[in-house]
């Protein structure tokens, strides 16, 4: 495996909430997305999903309240834990989650990516 630029990666795509896979490891896909605004309200009944942040800021918005991650902070959303990322303009991610894990969980709307649709970069 050769080593991989972060930054490289995120240059080379403009969309908004559409995970771009740069690695697997042990059952784990790395996956780096861009963000703007909200998501949608979702939760992974069988997997914890790490977000950590490399530029902007996101906000994990959870029903007990809001996680607000600055450039270089990451927190782990519980398994079964309904979420709804939002994100300032041009923020950039990163998450760590199971292969199995579906971008938006049960929910299905215009912006989920399935899982046989994940692009690699």
């Amino acid at each position: 495996m050769k080593k991989i630029n972060i930054a490289e990666k995120f240059s080379l795509f403009t969309e908004e909430w559409t995970p771009k896979v740069i690695a697997e490891s042990n059952g784990q896909l790395v996956k780096i997305a861009k963000g703007k605004g909200e998501l949608v309200w979702h939760k992974h009944d069988n997997e914890d999903e790490l977000f950590i942040v490399f530029k902007g800021q996101l906000t994990l918005q959870l029903r007990a309240g809001n996680i607000v991650l600055n450039e270089g902070e990451m927190y782990v959303v519980p398994k079964g834990v309904e979420h709804c990322p939002k994100a300032e303009p041009d923020t950039h991610f990163m998450m760590v989650e199971p292969a199995t894990t579906a971008h938006t969980g049960e929910i299905q709307s215009e912006v989920t990516v399935s899982s046989a649709k994940q692009e690699w970069i």
